[in-house]
């Protein structure tokens, strides 16, 4: 399965210039035969928490999927996009696939929430990472942060997840995260990871580009520059196979003695 990371700069809370910035990838991504298109975290409304929080209506959720569903349907390929949702009068990141159709097939809540802006509007999920099959594969979704921690993403794999899709938000000075970070999370979890971040500058936050997109052998199958692209890559299941028989990480981990060491640590 082809799959392509869109990044580009957003316009804080201007919907339409992000949907259409949206639309014209997922048109570019389709013309070169990618199954799925994954955008960047908060890219349909700007990354800028606290912009949101003054002046982002809920009110407009529905409208704005609406319109992501007929992006999907007209240029016939499947959307990760995230946005922001109230549940019970909490504020969530969050990210949502919806299928070629533009029908909604899996629905995640950041269970990782970065910095003080985020930590202050939003209030973090608890639910493991989200799978689901789409077309033969088994793809998972987390968002940004999450990837930083191991334990959610080997939870994806032990859940079955062939390939993560991570839309992020990463500012200047964090590019190792793509660089070594998240191909090292997709080598010890053997899974494959797509990373998607925003360019430019969004209410004086400057985000550092460099998607990646990253195989189950830690190698860097697509990665981005600092300007707006798109990358792709292949998500390859023998490929896959291959890679989980040759090092068994997942099948010889140890996980009842881990268990065990972690009841001995609390009991201390």
């Amino acid at each position: 399965m082809l799959i392509a990371a869109m990044q580009a700069e957003a316009a804080v809370l201007d919907y339409d210039a992000n949907l259409n910035a949206i639309d014209a990838a997922a048109n570019h991504a389709a013309q070169r035969g990618a199954r799925l298109l994954l955008t960047p975290e908060l890219f349909v409304v700007g990354y800028a928490p606290f912009a949101l929080r003054e002046s982002f209506v809920p009110a407009v959720l529905d409208e704005l999927r609406a319109r992501l569903s007929g992006i999907a349907q007209h240029r016939g390929i499947a959307l990760v996009y995230s946005m922001p949702d109230v549940v019970n009068g909490e504020w969530k990141i969050t990210a949502t696939f919806i299928d070629e159709q533009g029908l909604e097939r899996a629905h995640y809540q950041k269970v990782h929430l970065f910095g003080d802006e985020e930590q202050e509007v939003f209030v973090p999920g608890t639910n493991a990472p989200a799978v689901f099959d789409y077309q033969g594969t088994t793809l998972g979704l987390a968002i940004c942060f999450d990837v930083e921690y191991p334990e959610l993403v080997r939870e994806a794999a032990r859940r079955g997840v062939e390939a993560l899709l991570i839309p992020t938000a990463v500012g200047q000075g964090y590019e190792i995260l793509s660089t070594a970070l998240v191909p090292t999370r997709a080598m010890e979890s053997q899974l494959y990871i797509a990373y998607a971040n925003h360019t430019g500058t969004e209410n004086g936050f400057q985000l550092s580009g460099t998607s990646v997109i990253a195989a189950p052998d830690g190698r860097i199958l697509a990665q981005g520059g600092t300007d707006a692209e798109i990358i792709f890559a292949d998500v390859e299941q023998d490929r896959l196979a291959q890679v989980r028989e040759e090092v068994p990480y997942l099948r010889e981990a140890k996980t009842e003695l881990y268990a065990q060491w972690a009841a001995q640590r609390s009991g201390n």
